[in-house]
């Protein structure tokens, strides 16, 4: 494989940022089935529109990198900043990171990695947070970099009609 080339996304990219989303979620199903359990991936509901709305309409809300080898995409992280009031500063919040099967042990998430937190310092962030599928092989890789899991801290949800019916209570 060539070099790998890291640059923002721009909104010509929509359209390959979603495929390698939908690669994302089919590599995900096959590590929910080693372990036993289901991915709903027909729950995938995000569009084109939701992508160039969100990433580059007027009012961004995350941000992307590809990644490149040979001018072809072989990767992506979507990113978009957090707040830590504990901190006092600004973070990111890494959505998710993405490397295609063909570039797989070739640096290319670690070049990701790095590049984030490049962003992260020259933004004066303290923290690039996300969050890890405890079957995920890539755990290994994120605690060779230097990585830690946060045992203190339990993710919780409300979406779709319990979010709905939270909103509409008086």
């Amino acid at each position: 494989m060539s070099e790998v080339t890291l640059r923002p996304a721009v909104e010509s990219d929509v359209e390959e940022i979603l495929r390698m989303v939908f690669e994302m979620a089919d590599y995900s199903d096959g590590l929910y089935k080693t372990a036993g359990k289901s991915l709903d991936r027909d729950a995938l509901r995000v569009s084109e529109a939701d992508l160039r709305r969100d990433g580059f309409g007027p009012r961004p809300r995350f941000e992307c990198l590809i990644a490149e080898a040979a001018g072809e995409a072989v990767g992506f992280a979507l990113f978009y900043p957090n707040y830590s009031t504990y901190e006092g500063r600004a973070g990111l919040y890494l959505e998710d990171i993405f490397v295609r099967e063909t570039a797989r042990g070739l640096g290319v998430g670690r070049r990701i990695m790095r590049r984030l937190a490049t962003i992260a310092v020259e933004r004066g962030c303290r923290r690039l947070d996300f969050s890890v599928m405890p079957m995920n092989p890539a755990r290994g890789f994120y605690e060779a970099l230097g990585c830690h899991q946060l045992d203190d801290w339990l993710p919780y949800r409300i979406s779709d009609g319990a979010l709905e019916t939270l909103a509409g209570e008086d």
